[in-house]
C-alpha cells in the first residue's frame, strides 16, 4: 500500500475558514456540516507536528462503518459523498475519503467515556485510591481486569487544555438530570453492542468515549467519530493479560513512548520518531481492517 501525501490541516477555496479542533477541520456549508478528518495527531490533548499517514481516512471509515452498523441509533452521517456538493467537487482529490457531511446539531459539553477495563489513568488512580474517577471498584484489580461492569465515567469537553473528570451527579447539574440520564444510558448500550461486535473478531473494547449533540428539534444524535483507534482502546483478546498492559490498537502505542521521553505533557510536544510514526499508522489501518473484515483502504 503506497503511502499517501499526509494532510495536517485544510482550506477550501470558496468556503469560509474553518474551524480547527485537534484532529479535524469543520466547515460550515450553510445547513450542513462538512468534517474533514486530517493526519493529525493529538495526544495527552497536545496537537503534534507530524501527521500520521492514513489516519484521517481510518477515523472517517472507521467511523461510517459504525454508524452503519448501528442505524437504529439515530447520528449525524449525511453522506460521505463530497462530490454530491458542487462547492466541495473541485476538491474531491483531497476530501474524499476522509470527510463526512453531516446534521447539524449543538453538542452536548460532556464526553461521554465508558470503561470495561482497568487500563491507562483509571489505573494509576486506582492504584492510588481504589476509584476510578471517583467510582469505587472492588480490591484486587490490576492492569487490564475486566471491571465487574462497565462505568460510565463522564468529562468536561474543553475548548483547550485537558478535559476534567465529573461525577454523574455533576454532569445532571451542567446538562439537566433527564439529559444525564439518556447521556448515560445510551452510551452504555453502544458501548455494550461495540464490544459484543468486537469480540466476535478477536478484539477488546477496554475504553472508549462518545460525543453526542441536539438537533433543532430536540433530538439526541451520536456525532463526531465513533469507536476509532483515537477515541478508543483497542486489544487483541490472544495479547490480553491481567497484570500486563496489552498490546494495542491505537494511540496507545505512541502514548507508551511518550511516557518513556520525559515530556511534561505541555507544549511544546517532542518530535516523532519515523518509527514510532510508522508503527502508529500500521496499527491505525489493522484496526480497520480487523473490526471492519475489509482491507484498507475502502473500495
Amino acid at each position: 500500500m503506497a503511502t499517501p501525501n499526509a494532510v495536517l490541516e485544510t482550506s477550501i477555496p470558496g468556503l469560509p475558514p474553518p474551524k480547527r479542533g485537534k484532529v479535524r477541520d469543520v466547515y460550515d456549508l450553510g445547513d450542513r456540516l462538512l468534517i474533514v478528518a486530517t493526519d493529525r495527531l493529538s495526544a495527552f490533548d497536545v496537537v503534534f507536528r507530524e501527521p500520521i499517514p492514513h489516519k484521517g481516512a481510518v477515523l472517517t471509515a472507521l467511523s461510517a462503518f459504525w454508524f452503519q452498523k448501528m442505524k437504529d441509533v439515530p447520528n449525524h452521517l449525511i453522506t460521505m459523498d463530497v462530490a454530491s456538493d458542487p462547492r466541495l467537487a473541485p476538491h474531491a482529490g483531497l476530501l474524499a475519503g476522509r470527510s463526512m457531511i453531516v446534521r447539524k446539531a449543538k453538542v452536548v459539553p460532556i464526553e461521554c467515556v465508558v470503561r470495561g477495563y482497568l487500563a491507562g489513568s483509571g489505573e494509576k488512580e486506582y492504584r492510588k485510591s481504589g476509584t476510578v474517577c471517583g467510582i469505587p471498584l472492588p480490591a484486587g484489580l490490576q492492569m487490564g481486569s475486566r471491571l465487574p461492569s462497565p462505568i460510565f465515567t463522564p468529562s468536561t469537553k474543553e475548548e483547550s487544555g485537558h478535559d476534567q473528570n465529573v461525577s454523574f451527579e455533576e454532569t445532571a447539574k451542567r446538562v439537566g438530570a433527564d439529559l444525564a440520564t439518556q447521556l448515560r444510558d445510551r452510551t452504555l448500550d453502544v458501548f455494550s453492542r461495540a464490544s459484543a461486535h468486537l469480540e466476535s473478531v478477536g478484539l477488546i473494547l477496554a475504553d472508549t468515549k462518545f460525543e453526542w449533540g441536539r438537533t433543532p428539534d430536540g433530538a439526541l444524535i451520536l456525532i463526531d467519530e465513533v469507536l476509532t483507534p483515537d477515541s478508543s482502546r483497542f486489544w487483541p483478546k490472544t495479547g490480553w493479560q491481567v497484570g500486563q498492559s496489552p498490546p494495542s490498537f491505537d494511540k496507545q502505542f505512541v502514548r507508551d513512548f511518550l511516557e518513556k521521553s520525559g515530556w511534561n505533557k505541555e507544549p511544546p510536544p517532542p518530535a516523532l520518531p519515523a518509527d514510532v510514526i510508522a508503527g502508529t499508522s500500521k496499527r491505525y489501518v489493522e484496526a480497520y481492517e480487523r473490526i471492519t473484515g475489509k482491507k484498507f483502504p475502502p473500495a
